[in-house]
């Protein structure tokens, strides 16, 4: 992904991340921490203990008024007629060529209230296109300067954050939520998460970042919290089969090509995009997003091409070691007629055809 031009923005933590010797890095227009103790150290902590991320460069919209179902039903391929207060889903919002303008969550608050948590690189642009796109008895406001978010992942997240609130943390279910008080202040509390672990989403008010941050170490060092960087949180969503946008996702690619027709709900109605994806979906989608593992030494990186017999079949999109799993996996699109899990193919690493074959995915899943 390219970097904007002009300086970068920070999170209310950025001073905090300094302190904790956070390696810095550009990501999406901000200066973001990448790793703290270690990559590795930090994937291992989520996945068997907890770990904690800053993710307030993320953006959040509201999107109010008695045509609020009616715009979130315009703007994304999901049906948010589906959802009951108090309750998230994953969504798209499309271009009409059924195409990415970024992936979303929304969260219904009220029948007149709606939320959508969008990507921090994409924040200027999807602002513009919901407020160009939504129905006129409803408006959009841009929130994400005065929200902070924390994500605290893994089995231990639970018992960490319920000594800091007594919202019943075990009553809220996966892709719900719960307003409630956090260290007395207010925040919402949201059982999602981009690790694929379970885990909890707190969004506050910015000024709280810095107290909610520290209070979340301090409740967490018993059991082996490790605060986590960029770096691990790519590991993680990889392993899940969670899609990253400029990557695995994008205005080049459709939500069927990408494997999310899940989230397309062609009976609700009109939306964005739905008469290109009805007629892909007929006729069937002539790539696929993948996923696949090295079968020889070797790791994939995006861009890198995919070719069998020969022939380029398609192109690396992520690709990474997996630290949980001990093996080198990645994500591509492929043509549909190779997109069957066992199919091998290689990938081109520095010009040498190296093996790997299509598995069913997620590549992870946590134990329930």
């Amino acid at each position: 992904m390219s970097e904007p031009a002009g300086p970068l923005k920070r999170t209310p933590l950025f001073d905090v991340h300094r302190q904790l010797g956070a390696k810095m890095v550009p990501f999406g227009g901000w200066e973001m921490p990448v790793q703290y103790a270690g990559i590795l150290e930090e994937h291992r902590a989520v996945r068997s203990k907890v770990g904690l991320f800053d993710v307030s460069h993320m953006g959040e919209f509201e999107i109010k008024g008695r045509g609020a179902l009616a715009a979130v039903q315009r703007i994304t391929t999901n049906d948010a007629s589906r959802l009951g207060v108090g309750q998230v889903q994953y969504s798209v919002l499309t271009t009409p060529e059924g195409t990415f303008v970024d992936d979303v969550t929304v969260y219904k608050f009220a029948d007149d209230y709606y939320c959508l948590t969008v990507n921090a690189s994409n924040i200027e642009k999807d602002f513009a296109w919901v407020r160009d796109h939504i129905v006129p008895t409803s408006h959009v406001r841009n929130a994400s300067d005065e929200v902070a978010l924390l994500a605290l992942q893994g089995p231990k997240a639970q018992e960490t954050l319920q000594k800091l609130t007594p919202v019943e943390l075990g009553k809220i279910r996966y892709y719900w939520f719960a307003e409630g008080k956090v260290l007395g202040v207010d925040c919402c509390i949201s059982r999602t998460g981009y690790t694929g672990e379970d885990g909890f989403e707190i969004y506050t008010r910015s000024d709280h970042a810095v107290r909610l941050w520290n209070a979340l170490v301090e409740a967490g060092t018993p059991s082996g919290l490790q605060p986590c960087g960029l770096g691990a949180r790519d590991t993680l969503r990889l392993e899940a089969k969670m899609a990253l946008y400029g990557n695995d996702i994008d205005d080049r690619h459709t939500v069927l090509e990408a494997d999310l027709g899940w989230i397309v709900k062609l009976e609700k109605g009109d939306f964005i995009g739905r008469e290109v994806l009805a007629r892909q979906k007929a006729e069937g989608v002539r790539r696929k997003l993948v996923g696949f593992e090295m079968v020889a030494r070797g790791i994939a990186r995006s861009h890198y091409p995919i070719v069998k017999g020969g022939n380029v079949i398609g192109e690396v999109t992520s690709g990474s070691p997996a630290p949980w799993l001990g093996k080198n996996i990645g994500l591509g699109y492929v043509t549909a007629e190779h997109a069957a899990v066992g199919t091998e193919f290689e990938v081109m690493i520095r010009n040498n055809p190296v093996a790997a074959k299509v598995v069913q995915t997620p590549f992870y899943r946590r134990p329930r």
